[in-house]
């Protein structure tokens, strides 16, 4: 428990939050260890949780959401990451891909994929990071060519999170012939994909460090051919709404880093408590309470911060920068706790069993997707 209570969420909000704690632990928790095993969830995780209204609950209710705020989402990212369910890829799902189709998909798009993603009966991605082009969206080599009433898809994307079960995609391409090969964020444009349509492939998910249970896969594209309404807003604007929707999205990785740590305190604290050595509980050595105070302490700055972050969200305040300064920050601070939790832990901190490692596993590529830390530090230099 943090010294200082938070404020963001009224009662309501923590009714909701009772009802995702259930769900996590009745539903999800006691077949993480299985997922991680196949390397992905199962669907069925995906449609219980659209039945209890957990996915695109922010989209208004015309297009199956519930339409209410983001602190609802934020919660189910909280709770998610509470019990370190790093394999649920809800988040992009709910609050990535679905505002991309809500504020820049024609009619007919969001009446055909919005409802069945609240329901859980379509999963999405986001297809950005090439394997020349990760943090450096400006070197995509992915093309759409125009040709009559569709673009013809070419390229490869990699490391995409959902990418496995995925049944739809928003690609990242070249649209501008003339942009084609340049380094340029000129003539970027997003289409939405369906998985079932000609030449379009996925690998099989890749074996990463960590997030063992998250369908991060590799997605190719041959000869595609989507039709040209699949466009999200206009040709060649692609770059300037992957800008305008990062901050949120940068947030939101903040959000998992300080539930996350949190959850690792706690379970350090328990765990030192009940550990013996040298014939007394670890806690009541002079380096161990230190050090979890020290702990404790940064984990409640970033908490105040995050909390100041969302509410800036919330209206529509929060600039680039600041949410830069989040996601660095916050995944920074995440895995310094796990580290430090590991060595508190001892030998057993280093087996898979225990959740602190498979936390301190799963949180360092926090500090490299949603765009690296070091790019984070670049673009709030340019505030300077």
């Amino acid at each position: 428990m943090m010294p200082i209570p938070r404020t963001l969420f009224d009662g309501d909000h923590e009714a909701f939050r009772d009802t995702v704690r259930r769900f996590m632990e009745q539903e999800v928790a006691p077949h993480h260890a299985r997922w991680e095993e196949q390397t992905h969830v199962d669907r069925e995780v995906w449609t219980r949780a659209g039945a209890a209204g957990f996915l695109c609950a922010s989209m208004p209710e015309e297009y199956g959401g519930v339409g209410v705020d983001k602190r609802f989402s934020v919660i189910v990212m909280e709770e998610a990451a509470r019990i370190n369910a790093t394999g649920l890829g809800w988040g992009l799902h709910s609050e990535i891909v679905a505002p991309y189709l809500l504020h820049y998909g024609s009619e007919t798009l969001k009446q055909k994929y919005l409802p069945q993603m609240a329901s859980g009966e379509m999963i999405a991605a986001i297809a950005m990071t090439e394997p020349g082009a990760g943090s450096d969206l400006q070197g995509l080599r992915t093309t759409a060519v125009r040709d009559g009433d569709h673009y013809v898809l070419n390229g490869s994307k990699i490391f995409i999170t959902n990418g496995y079960l995925c049944d739809l995609v928003i690609v990242a391409a070249k649209t501008d012939p003339a942009a084609i090969g340049t380094r340029s964020a000129k003539g970027t444009s997003l289409l939405v994909v369906d998985t079932s349509m000609a030449g379009f492939s996925k690998a099989k998910p890749l074996h990463k460090a960590g997030m063992k249970a998250q369908d991060t896969c590799e997605l190719f594209f041959d000869n595609v051919r989507v039709p040209a309404e699949n466009l999200l807003g206009e040709e060649g604007n692609g770059f300037v709404y992957l800008m305008q929707e990062l901050p949120w999205e940068r947030l939101q990785i903040a959000v998992i880093a300080m539930a996350s740590a949190e959850a690792a305190l706690d379970w350090t604290i328990q765990y030192t408590n009940e550990r013996k050595a040298f014939g007394q509980e670890i806690a009541k050595f002079q380096n161990t309470r230190f050090k979890l105070a020290e702990l404790k302490t940064e984990i409640q700055i970033g908490r105040v911060f995050v909390d100041r972050c969302i509410e800036l969200l919330l209206d529509n305040k929060l600039d680039p920068a600041t949410a830069s300064m989040a996601k660095y920050w916050c995944t920074d601070l995440q895995f310094k706790v796990m580290d430090e939790c590991v060595q508190l832990h001892g030998g057993y901190g280093y087996m898979w069993d225990y959740p602190i490692t498979r936390a301190w596993a799963d949180s360092r590529v926090q500090r490299i997707y949603g765009g690296t830390n070091e790019i984070m530090k670049e673009l709030i230099s340019r505030s300077l």
